[in-house]
């Protein structure tokens, strides 16, 4: 490819390649729906690979490529990116929203991977080339009590992470990222037949973190998410009690609907505070900026609408003292982490990437897949993303139906009313 591109006729953007076709392809080697785009060119061997996955409406962003934004910027030049992506932006004409972002999002990256294959270069290097050497992940860990949790972080560490997300379970409330305490882990994470419990999570997890805090000691960086559960008054006080934790963030304590009371969380509590990767918008994470009401953004490159309005967004954030960190969960996939690591390496306020390990499958599916090696991602030198993409392995790895990953987020509080996943 690099050879071939060397040689590349285009003097000008007048002469850049044309598009050529937009395709997409459902896999799930991971377990998880996923989403991918193909655009092709009209130079021989020039593709670029974008990611749109919305897990629980995957066929909706499909649809959204191959009936609309393909057939519309076939023809178009490839090089024009800024061009492209205002005008699939704004086509919709009600815009916004994660079905709409993340099908602008997978045409907009892969249009980054061609250029940047284009002109023979590894994608960070288009962004502004090199900030750091390597981007800081975080891994997940979760247990039934604090010397449970505790042993886990501590054998994270002993791989070489720095910073770890610690979630506890607590008996009677269905818990995010926990297993569950009734032995029917698997039933409940599919069915969502366990109750959630405001009250009990709030005065249990707390003091449930402080005794991790007192047996792993103070030379890692500690996380947790509360995953948009609680209300405002429930997200002040509990931020106040985790202070003793020294977290390095608190993510998602109040739901994108309730971001107008984070100023006065933002008063309340010396914790650090983290939000964003259900926003579909990078309007959403203004008034959070110029308020400087948080600390970290939590970025998702494929839902936001691509790279081409989110590293605007984390320019902006960079000029308010505010870092990043992207959501890097398994349902997006290697393509989109992909994506998110150049943004990593080529941002000044990054502050760290998280990154769920992939299966052996989902790394044959996509070769050249970054792995987190001693809790950190570095980036190749291959040109573009440097991940790929095999769409006959692929076809092995079928999507679940519609609906079946929905099962996960139908979540119930104790009285029985609808909550917030």
């Amino acid at each position: 490819m690099t050879e071939v591109l060397a040689e590349a006729p285009w003097a000008n953007a007048a002469d850049s390649p044309r598009i050529t076709s937009v395709r997409t392809f459902l896999t799930a080697p991971q377990g998880l729906p996923t989403l991918v785009a193909r655009v092709e060119t009209d130079v021989p061997g020039l593709y670029g690979l974008g990611c749109g996955s919305d897990p629980q409406r995957t066929r909706a962003v499909r649809s959204v490529i191959d009936d609309h934004l393909g057939p519309m910027v076939i023809g178009r030049r490839a090089g024009d990116i800024e061009d492209i992506h205002r005008l699939m932006l704004n086509s919709g004409y009600w815009r916004g929203g994660s079905i709409a972002g993340n099908a602008i999002g997978a045409i907009d990256v892969a249009l980054w991977d061609i250029a940047a294959k284009s002109a023979g270069l590894p994608l960070y290097a288009m962004l502004g080339g090199r900030a750091r050497e390597f981007a800081a992940t975080y891994s997940h860990v979760d247990g039934t009590d604090a010397a449970e949790i505790a042993d886990k972080v501590l054998e994270r560490m002993a791989q070489g992470y720095r910073h770890v997300r610690v979630q506890a379970a607590v008996r009677g409330s269905d818990t995010y990222g926990t297993a569950a305490v009734d032995g029917e882990e698997h039933r409940r994470r599919r069915e969502r037949s366990g109750r959630w419990d405001s009250q009990t999570y709030v005065r249990t997890v707390p003091k449930v973190l402080a005794e991790v805090r007192e047996r792993v000691g103070w030379d890692v960086e500690l996380l947790h998410d509360a995953h948009h559960r609680l209300d405002p008054a429930q997200a002040r006080q509990f931020a106040v009690d985790l202070e003793p934790v020294g977290l390095f963030f608190l993510e998602d304590v109040l739901a994108a609907e309730d971001v107008a009371w984070f100023p006065q969380l933002r008063a309340a509590t010396s914790t650090p505070l983290a939000v964003g990767e259900v926003f579909s918008d990078i309007h959403q994470f203004l008034p959070l900026l110029a308020t400087r009401s948080i600390d970290f953004v939590r970025v998702r490159v494929p839902t936001l609408g691509g790279l081409t309005p989110v590293r605007k967004l984390v320019a902006a954030a960079e000029l308010f003292g505010i870092r990043t960190a992207p959501h890097g969960p398994a349902d997006v996939s290697p393509v989109g982490q992909a994506a998110q690591l150049a943004l990593d390496i080529s941002t000044p306020n990054f502050g760290v990437q998280e990154a769920a390990p992939f299966a052996d499958a989902t790394r044959e599916v996509f070769p050249g897949t970054y792995v987190a090696e001693h809790g950190v991602l570095r980036p190749s030198e291959r040109p573009g993303l440097g991940v790929d993409f095999d769409e006959a392995l692929a076809a092995r790895y079928p999507a679940p139906e519609p609906l079946d990953h929905d099962r996960w987020a139908m979540l119930r509080s104790s009285d029985g009313s609808v909550q917030r996943p």
